[in-house]
């Protein structure tokens, strides 16, 4: 318990610096600012995998599933990819809601800042309930398998529809339970308009990205559980790609299109997390194809969209 404390601790206090004293003050996040700070989480989450190794090597935590040190430490590295990789769908849902909602730049990231903490509180709650229900039931991993399996179908062949925030069911029932203005007055969530509180734009705006992160856990969850069902690991990867979600916001937000192919290495990684829950009773992979798979998957999608962009603007142009 003592290293779940002090986990959770330094989350908290990294976060209480964040808004506290890095990001004290309101202001536009350049891509420079945003890229440094996508370079530290990235390069902190690695990092904690030489952690994940010496506690599972000194027995400083609990040891559910008697891994070796070397299997945790890869189960938590492969975990951290998965949930990076299923982040980018994240990205862009988030981009299309500060739109929709004519958020300022620079009082974005107030608002990741608190849907990280609810994100944190939910995906905890989630990753609790998909271990008990794991370890109590073992048709659940057929169940969680089949489900990766029909996300990645959807993905691969429904038609994209464009995501209109103001329609969906989450800001419909809003406005019909608190007053809703349109005027902002700096980073306030709420307002006082004559006799009443009213919730601006911002507050709007992190309610219904709350609950896109419950629905995008309900595939990432699954997920990583088909790498492991061990807590610390599960959580801990979980955390690091969601404390790196802001900053790759910030990061990726206007240059998601030149990464279109990366669809496809996420329907890869879904399928296969997918196939490897529903065979775990019956044929377990070996850790390291997992992640080279992954790792593969991932990379590919990148490369391959980098080089079809130059390929894109030349044809662009011709018909300019």
């Amino acid at each position: 318990m003592m290293v779940w404390g002090l986990f959770l601790l330094g989350i908290f206090i990294f976060l209480a610096l964040d808004l506290g004293v890095f990001n004290k003050n309101p202001h536009i996040i350049s891509v420079k600012e945003a890229s440094a700070w996508t370079g530290v989480w990235v390069t902190l989450s690695f990092l904690f995998s030489g952690v994940i190794y010496w506690l599972y090597s000194t027995g400083k935590i609990d040891n559910v599933n008697s891994l070796t040190p070397m299997d945790a430490t890869i189960k938590y590295i492969t975990g951290y990819l998965i949930e990076l990789s299923l982040s980018i769908d994240n990205i862009f849902v988030i981009a299309v809601i500060f739109g929709s909602f004519h958020i300022p730049q620079k009082y974005q990231h107030r608002v990741l800042f608190w849907g990280i903490l609810g994100a944190i509180v939910f995906r905890a709650l989630m990753i609790f309930f998909g271990i008990a229900l794991i370890n109590k039931f073992s048709i659940a991993t057929y169940i969680f398998g089949a489900f990766l399996l029909f996300t990645a179908f959807k993905m691969l062949f429904s038609k994209e529809e464009t995501f209109n925030p103001k329609k969906s069911f989450v800001y419909r029932n809003l406005r019909k339970v608190m007053p809703i203005t349109t005027h902002m007055q700096g980073q306030k969530f709420f307002v006082k308009m004559r006799h009443i509180t009213a919730a601006t734009p911002l507050f709007i705006a992190l309610v219904v990205i709350e609950f896109t992160d419950i629905l995008f856990a309900l595939d990432s969850v699954p997920a990583i559980l088909a790498i492991t069902s061990d807590p610390f690991l599960v959580f801990s990867s979980n955390i690091f790609a969601i404390l790196g979600l802001r900053s790759m916001y910030f990061f990726l937000a206007n240059m998601l299109d030149r990464f279109s192919y990366l669809k496809y290495s996420l329907v890869a990684i879904l399928s296969f997390v997918g196939v490897k829950l529903i065979l775990v009773h019956h044929y377990k992979f070996p850790e390291w194809v997992s992640l080279s798979f992954i790792a593969v998957a991932l990379l590919t999608g990148i490369i391959v969209s980098l080089k079809q962009e130059p390929a894109k603007n030349v044809e662009d142009k011709s018909v300019d």
